[in-house]
């Protein structure tokens, strides 16, 4: 059983004081340790049956086993930094205002680790953070701030994939197992002869595709890689193909989205099977990354008073609708994996209620013993996986049965809102009126292939007023609207009589060279004018753009 403190309800404004006395020094040093793994791009629905017979995962069915699995975890905005944000803060995209891969939280933000760390806590960190910015070239830039441009420009290389034929090759991400080593080299180290508790955080890149060399410094990231080793782990026949709509039949957003990460083309069977096979390969390789890490926690002897925690910023399309990459609201790209072992935490359960990542903050403070503050967006998971009982109605109360997703980033030429409650999933975009909503039932098409939001207005009606009342969505993407405009502006004017030649050299150069004086008085149009956040361009069929 957990200790009472584990059981704290999240109800107090204000963090319990530093230990100072003996006695709470004494009751810092028996609180667990945590690990927290947290990848990139991972799809949540392959920690979960049938999903998960396509590809072994050998680290998480160990952490099935042995702990709780979230089914209906999501990410808070299906993009690396904003995501982040959203985990490291505890809130919502829009509190944050992390619109895109830029534009994270504030380096001085206080995290959950600050606050571990200020109550007693070893902390340590390696591997990928990207919560104050990401790492991402010019061209990813524009790009956001221009996606409400009247125009279609390909920002994307074609996705491809590239293998190594090597049976032997198992350290493919030379970059994460570096950092897979470092921590396991800390809890030799370091960890093992600490008198506090610990938390580590390893941050790892895959299952994120790989930047395409030959695309130059502007790249896009479209290249799925591995080896022969991992492409064994996957079950190659149960590979499903995806169903698309035909492009003349594709909500507007997702038409651009497709168009603009360069997959409005034709495609084999067998390349959108190998996509999808070596991804899965990749997931096969950061699952073993996260096995290594609870090894070297047994082998320490500190697993049995350890919780280890693994998830991911966001998902993966893998050409499901038409697409790669994530920045879609589609179970692919927003659902994430969510598992939780370790002392006190209930084993080979599989929890059905909606999370997010906004829950990360509070559980960390929850399991520290640490009071979680009110402010905050999400609420701990413990209550939902842990074996204490105490006060387990009263959390059952605060815990709301919805989760929220936005997104306001590139290739996608609308800002995003995702509300997931029970059955449904209510997708609206930009202020609710220039660009048709999207309802899907998951319980009877999990696949997302029919919009149901025109048959069933009613309910489309009061999921939208639920939407609302949760965040005032209009008038979001209206701040992004004019952010937007704002940062392209102050770009523009800091490449001075060299902007058309800078920005015709960006990832779109393949379009934009072909009529760049045209795409040029577009933007001066969207500059100038007074124009309501809709999506740009927005048609019922696009023979002005293909």
């Amino acid at each position: 059983m957990l200790p009472l403190w584990v059981c704290v309800v999240a109800a107090s404004a204000l963090a319990a004081p530093a230990p100072g006395t003996q006695e709470q020094k004494l009751q810092v040093a028996q609180r667990p340790n945590v690990v927290l793994v947290a990848s990139d791009s991972f799809d949540g629905r392959l920690t979960f049956q049938p999903r998960s017979r396509v590809v072994k995962l050998p680290s998480i069915d160990l952490m099935k086993a042995h702990g709780t699995t979230f089914l209906n975890a999501y990410t808070n905005s299906p993009i690396c930094c904003p995501s982040r944000a959203a985990m490291w803060s505890g809130l919502f995209t829009h509190l944050t205002e992390s619109w895109n891969n830029f534009k994270g939280l504030d380096p001085n933000y206080t995290t959950w680790m600050d606050v571990m760390e200020k109550h007693g806590y070893q902390t340590q960190k390696f591997g990928k953070l990207d919560y104050t910015s990401g790492h991402h070239s010019v061209s990813n830039r524009v790009e956001a701030w221009t996606r409400d441009v009247a125009f279609l420009l390909r920002q994307e290389g074609r996705p491809v994939v590239n293998l190594i034929p090597d049976k032997n090759r198992r350290r493919v991400m030379a970059g994460d197992w570096q950092n897979t080593d470092r921590a396991v080299d800390w809890l030799r180290q370091e960890a093992i002869n600490s008198t506090k508790p610990f938390v580590l955080y390893v941050g790892l890149n895959l299952p994120h595709p790989y930047p395409s060399p030959s695309s130059g410094e502007n790249f896009g990231s479209s290249t799925f890689q591995t080896s022969l080793y991992w492409l064994e782990k996957v079950a190659y026949d149960a590979i499903k193909i995806p169903k698309w709509s035909a492009l003349s039949e594709m909500h507007p957003v997702d038409y651009y989205s497709s168009y603009t990460k360069n997959c409005t083309g034709k495609f084999t069977r067998k390349e959108i099977k190998n996509i999808r096979a070596f991804y899965y390969a990749m997931c096969a390789e950061t699952d073993a990354m996260l096995g290594e890490i609870i090894l070297a926690l047994r082998k320490l002897d500190l697993l049995q008073k350890t919780i280890v925690i693994y998830t991911s910023d966001h998902g993966e399309m893998a050409m499901e609708h038409r697409q790669f990459y994530k920045m879609s609201m589609y179970e692919a790209s927003t659902h994430v994996p969510l598992l939780i072992m370790g002392p006190g935490i209930k084993t080979n359960l599989q929890v059905p209620n909606v999370v997010s990542l906004v829950d990360i903050y509070p559980t960390m403070l929850d399991i520290a013993g640490i009071a979680v503050p009110q402010t905050l967006s999400g609420y701990s998971l413990l209550t939902l996986s842990s074996e204490a009982s105490a006060n387990e109605q009263t959390f059952k109360m605060y815990r709301p049965p919805w989760i929220l997703s936005e997104f306001h980033g590139c290739n996608a030429n609308a800002s995003t809102y995702m509300l997931r409650t029970g059955r449904w999933k209510y997708i609206a975009y930009s202020d609710g009126a220039s660009v048709q909503p999207q309802l899907f039932d998951l319980s009877s098409d999990p696949d997302e292939l029919t919009n149901i939001a025109t048959e069933f207005s009613e309910i489309t009606y009061s999921l939208d007023q639920k939407l609302r009342s949760i965040i005032n969505y209009p008038k979001v993407s209206a701040s992004v609207h004019q952010y937007n405009k704002e940062q392209f502006l102050m770009w523009k004017q800091s490449t001075g009589q060299n902007y058309s030649a800078v920005i015709a050299h960006l990832r779109w150069h393949q379009d934009w060279q072909k009529e760049p004086g045209k795409y040029e008085d577009v933007i001066n149009q969207w500059l100038t004018a007074h124009s309501s956040p809709g999506a740009a361009g927005y048609k019922k069929t696009f023979p002005g753009y293909i």
